[in-house]
């Protein structure tokens, strides 16, 4: 227990019995520990060399073990400095790999083929995750079926944020539901969206998957062709394009009953925010984007990412079913 104050097992046996005893000779230490006589001495010397034992003048010498706090915490302290120097080390280092091979293609994108590297590559990107995930989840899975991900519970559970976005067909992937409910219980932040560009995992910022070219290796069928992306202006890019769909997706929730829910899914209406009822109500009367910005001293992408937010919430392809799901709900 002590080998990062810089024991080794048979020192802390030593150091252990004299601190529960006020002195001992290498005769009573080695009859106590089984320990020989003579490795004993080369212990008893180990630890006066390093201030944790005081050893005597009597002949024979009686050896006493020096305060825990004065003899070991110094110790700890000084491999902790050591510590965090190699820590600021390592990081130099990782940055001046990264700057080296930034223009390295081969290094920014690997190219993963077949279904099962993709599974291994994905529970890779997971068991290497340090603080969150990003997911965009189609529907009809390439590698991974429904309920088959256990990396991401692993995940969630050493403390990973995941934020996941699912889009609406995916739901009627056979144990689709049941998957989400059981990541939503263990703590999967999930949205939902009525359609995803593509599939997406993103690790940390640093790393993703994504889809390469439809089909495998020459195009040959059932095998998939992803990439592995690292930190270029391509990932900043996929991560912004995630941003950009959470912003405006619709959080889900496990009912009290077992089953996922939406923000509307209430026993009477989605309560909206009050910009929100005055962008709708200025839409029905049929005033355009620029007019409704510029009237609620709003910007014309705020007015448009709200209605997109609530043509999202009630799965409305345009802005005319839009105003029938809103008059339908009572939102007018």
């Amino acid at each position: 227990m002590l080998e990062a104050a810089g024991l080794t097992s048979v020192e802390e046996t030593v150091y252990r019995l004299l601190v529960i005893t006020p002195k001992a000779s290498a005769d009573e230490i080695s009859a106590q520990t089984g320990l020989g006589r003579e490795e004993v001495e080369g212990i008893l010397a180990a630890l006066t060399v390093k201030g944790l034992v005081i050893s005597g003048d009597e002949s024979p010498p009686h050896f006493t073990a020096a305060p825990p706090d004065v003899a070991l915490l110094p110790h700890l302290q000084r491999r902790a400095d050591a510590l965090e120097q190699s820590r600021a080390a390592i990081a130099d280092l990782l940055e001046s790999y990264r700057s080296t091979r930034r223009q390295d293609a081969g290094h920014v994108i690997e190219v993963i083929t077949g279904a099962e590297a993709l599974r291994q590559h994905l529970r890779r990107l997971q068991d290497n995750a340090r603080h969150e995930m990003l997911w965009f989840c189609k529907a009809q899975y390439v590698a991974m079926p429904s309920g088959s991900n256990r990396a991401e519970f692993d995940a969630l559970a050493r403390g990973v944020r995941y934020r996941v976005l699912y889009e609406r067909a995916f739901f009627d992937d056979d144990g689709a539901v049941d998957n989400v409910i059981s990541g939503v219980r263990a703590g999967e932040l999930a949205r939902s969206v009525p359609h995803l560009p593509l599939r997406l995992a993103v690790a940390d910022r640093e790393t993703a998957i994504c889809p390469l070219v439809p089909g495998g290796p020459y195009g040959s069928p059932g095998e998939p062709t992803t990439a592995l992306l690292r930190d270029s202006s391509l990932l900043e890019a996929l991560t912004a394009l995630f941003e950009r769909y959470w912003e405006d997706a619709v959080p889900l929730h496990v009912s009290a009953s077992g089953t996922i829910v939406g923000p509307d899914d209430t026993e009477n209406t989605e309560v909206l925010r009050e910009t929100d009822r005055r962008v709708l109500s200025l839409l029905v009367a049929g005033i355009a984007d620029k007019a409704i910005a510029s009237q609620m001293g709003l910007s014309r992408r705020t007015v448009q990412r709200r209605i997109q937010h609530m043509m999202a919430l009630v799965g409305a392809g345009t802005r005319m079913q839009l105003a029938w799901h809103a008059a339908r709900r009572g939102w007018l």
